[in-house]
């Protein structure tokens, strides 16, 4: 009984001191990371910690799912948020030769929690929100866009030049231009100019060695795989530069509600055939939400809105 409580003793004594150790370099690794972005950057950089009065408010930001604010849930080391593209080659370079794993974050919304979360080993959050400077060329039709800009952003600085001119991408100004183009975004304009990565002409990408590449540098392979396989899985995209489509100054726009007793599943039938032999001009989709019924029913109901949308400004069928 007494050489087993020693060699009880002793494991304890043995996984104590192997946690503390295991702490004491982790937070080693952390305190040479920091002095590793002050050592190589000419700028200061915004570090957010855990203990920073700012972490919280930053990380929550974009968290549209509340399961994610959750305690359980792997938060980042230290949240980066870069005022300069040399700040994204600092923060890559530091992160590899330290072993945190990068987290890259636009300005948008994400419900899934992909671009904030990592639940096997310590990352570090790259929030790319200040980088989200606009510029508009309406002579050559393209614009150049950072990725921290939100899609409304963008639709606003292209309106401020011209009434005629857009850029099909999805239909909520509240998500980011990054994460909407890298993964092929489509919005209301997607049966005549199809999806958002159809458009980008050319790109700005650190990649894993810290270079900054464009269309040409990067090679056809991997400017390919940008437009629609995830910016974030080949590198930290800083900029798109897109190619504007041309749209009259006049667009209408309409929304008809049906329940399921005024017939919403005959409505969605008949949508099915005939939704892909309209003209290219014409927009028709169906949206179900849960509609809250009042007095003694309990529970919800599919509402579905059918949206008619033409940028011919004629008439409908």
């Amino acid at each position: 009984m007494k050489m087993i409580s020693e060699f009880l003793l002793l494991s304890i004594v043995m996984f104590m001191t192997s946690s503390s150790l295991l702490a004491s370099s982790s937070s080693n690794n952390y305190e040479s990371f920091l002095l590793c972005l002050d050592i190589h950057s000419n700028f200061t950089i915004p570090i957010h910690s855990p203990t920073s009065s700012s972490y919280t408010s930053i990380l929550h930001a974009s968290i549209h799912n509340l399961k994610f604010m959750l305690p359980t849930i792997p938060k980042p080391k230290f949240i980066i948020t870069p005022m300069h593209e040399s700040h994204v080659q600092v923060t890559v370079l530091c992160c590899r030769q330290h072993s945190l794993q990068i987290r890259t974050r636009s300005g948008g919304h994400d419900f899934e929690g992909l671009s904030y979360v990592s639940y096997y080993v310590p990352f570090v959050l790259l929030d790319l929100i200040h980088l989200r400077t606009i510029s508009v060329n309406i002579e050559d039709n393209t614009a150049w866009v950072q990725t921290g800009a939100t899609l409304g952003e963008l639709y606003y600085r292209i309106a401020e030049k011209s009434r005629t001119h857009a850029f099909p991408g999805g239909f909520c100004p509240s998500v980011g231009v990054g994460g909407h183009i890298s993964g092929a975004g489509y919005g209301m304009l997607i049966r005549k100019y199809g999806v958002t990565a159809d458009h980008v002409v050319d790109a700005r990408l650190v990649d894993v060695n810290g270079r900054i590449l464009d269309k040409e540098s990067m090679g056809e392979d991997l400017f390919w795989a940008i437009r629609g396989g995830g910016g974030a899985s080949f590198g930290v995209i800083l900029a798109w530069k897109i190619r504007l489509v041309h749209v009259p100054p006049t667009v209408t726009a309409f929304i008809v509600p049906r329940t399921l007793e005024q017939g919403a599943k005959a409505l969605v039938y008949k949508w099915q055939f005939i939704g892909d032999k309209l003209h290219e001009d014409l927009f028709l989709g169906v949206s179900i939400q849960a509609m809250h019924l009042d007095g003694d029913h309990n529970g919800t109901l599919p509402w579905i809105f059918r949206k008619f949308t033409t940028v011919n400004g004629t008439k409908f069928p």
